[in-house]
């Protein structure tokens, strides 16, 4: 083995812990306890604690993090600061989950009877179903785990992967049986472009700057001013309403004087294209970022359910909020 290319190595380890997950997926059927530890953790009215030693510890904050971001109240407790003092932070509706290949580390089998004698259950997430953490669980997660990556079958690996994907079975388990919803998401989620894809609404961008319009009979030298003036690329033709004839682009200026009949008494009407791109004040600015691309246009014009003019969502407004 260490005479194998860097590349055979990279694959054979990916394999291994594809063949890992894959065993993992078998192993879960009605005669394992995932179900019903879902449904107890879904009704406890306490939190779901998490704990682990080493490698298993770091998996373990990893799906406190995603347990959290889908409505699952979830906190870190290291099992080695545990029996040192912490286990103060374990509250009595709380369910703790350990995670521990072996179920035999030496912190481990202090901490897990420790938390049956305070009267809190037990879930074991473990490679042996015969360990001392298994027999103490209330349900028991096994992870099946024929082998490391690592050349010496030593370094966690394969059974780290297997911890991290049955966690978050675990997590989106529980995000179905709650009905977790992209509108929850987007609650615990409102920093970032993963929150602003989620809640960013059009009517939140187009009033963010000026609404340039002019009427029909408006003249070259006042739809020139109003795009320039507004930095938009394109102006909005109202009549008097407010209601919105159509839209005046600088694309549509250029293409305009080039033309060698072109009258100096142009009016907007005689310039606009009607039936522009429009958009609802109401719709995700993903949509709007969506119709920009389909329809190569730099520009929506937004109007509400009356035709009532309320402005223009620019692909700058989107690029400017880094959903672009």
């Amino acid at each position: 083995m260490e005479n194998m290319h860097p590349i055979d190595l990279a694959k054979q380890t990916l394999r291994i812990e594809a063949d890992a997950l894959h065993a993992l997926a078998e192993s879960l059927d009605d005669t394992s306890d995932f179900s019903r530890c879902v449904e107890d953790v879904a009704a406890t009215r306490g939190r779901l604690v998490l704990t682990g030693i080493g490698k298993s510890a770091i998996v373990a904050q990893k799906i406190v993090a995603t347990l959290n971001s889908t409505g699952t109240p979830s906190l870190f407790l290291h099992a080695a600061d545990a029996i040192h003092g912490d286990l103060g932070m374990i509250l009595p509706d709380d369910l703790v989950l350990c995670l521990s290949k072996s179920g035999e580390t030496p912190e481990i089998k202090v901490l897990a009877p420790l938390v049956k004698n305070f009267g809190n259950r037990l879930i074991a997430m473990t490679a042996q179903r015969e360990s001392t953490l298994a027999r103490l669980a209330d349900y028991v997660l096994w992870t099946p785990i024929a082998q490391e990556a690592d050349p010496n079958n030593l370094a966690p690996t394969a059974s780290t992967t297997a911890q991290m994907a049955l966690g978050d079975a675990l997590a989106v388990a529980l995000l179905a049986r709650r009905g977790f919803s992209a509108a929850d998401f987007a609650k615990f989620h409102p920093g970032g472009a993963l929150g602003k894809q989620l809640y960013l609404r059009v009517r939140d961008l187009c009033h963010q700057h000026g609404q340039p319009a002019v009427r029909p009979d408006a003249d070259l030298a006042t739809i020139l001013l109003e795009i320039s003036a507004k930095r938009l690329g394109a102006t909005a033709v109202l009549n008097d309403a407010g209601h919105l004839l159509g839209i005046i682009t600088d694309g549509d200026l250029r293409r305009m004087l080039q033309r060698s009949d072109m009258s100096p008494d142009l009016k907007a009407l005689d310039i606009l294209t009607a039936n522009p791109r429009i958009i609802h004040p109401d719709a995700m600015a993903v949509d709007a970022l969506a119709q920009m691309r389909q329809y190569a246009v730099s520009q929506l014009v937004v109007v509400d359910e009356t035709g009532q003019y309320l402005g223009m969502v620019h692909l700058h407004d989107l690029l400017r909020e880094g959903l672009v």
